[in-house]
């Protein structure tokens, strides 16, 4: 479960490198600046700045992208190396 405005504040985050947008964006979701929407916010740049401190070379399951954590990353295998 995500706090209240998290897809907003989503989508507000991806918007902030085109400021108009951004702007746009924060005046169409009035939630952003309620106490929920400044959770949720803070949750969504939570999770960005994490995801950049990954190594490159770190790959999803499906799984782990919806929900079991990050515990679960699996390092991509070198190119060419067999899978099972």
């Amino acid at each position: 479960m995500a706090p209240e405005g998290f897809d907003a504040a989503t989508f507000y985050a991806y918007s902030l490198r085109q400021p108009d947008t951004a702007a746009r964006v924060r005046t169409a979701f009035p939630v952003l600046g309620s106490p929920a929407g400044l959770t949720a916010g803070a949750t969504v740049c939570a999770q960005l700045l994490q995801t950049v401190s990954w190594p490159a070379e770190t790959t999803w399951s499906s799984k782990d992208r919806f929900g079991t954590g990050l515990g679960n990353r699996a390092a991509a295998e070198p190119a060419g190396s067999p899978r099972p």
